[in-house]
């Protein structure tokens, strides 16, 4: 066996590396958090400006004859011919 000395030694660097793989584990770990955090908050702020883009180009989008189609029979608007019509033409 080793000296005392050679022990004491081996069980230091032991240790010191364990003591320092758990530091830099730990910041690490910090790192990616944060990286996650500004990810998650980058994705749903580029999702909420797709959203917003894409209700502005509904908004502005031409109505066509289709979407001023009345199908409520109670409305005095409501013309069954063309509704027919609509549907011989999607069918």
């Amino acid at each position: 066996m080793g000296s005392a000395t050679v022990n004491v030694v081996r069980y230091t660097a032991l240790f010191t590396g364990v003591a320092y793989g758990w530091y830099h584990r730990r910041t690490l770990q910090a790192a990616y958090d944060v990286h996650k955090i500004e990810t998650a908050t980058y994705q749903r702020e580029h999702l909420i400006a797709q959203a917003k883009e894409a209700w502005i180009k509904k908004q502005q989008a031409p109505k066509t004859a289709a979407d001023t189609l009345i199908t409520d029979p109670e409305d005095p608007r409501f013309d069954l011919e063309k509704l027919i019509a609509r549907w011989e033409t999607a069918a």
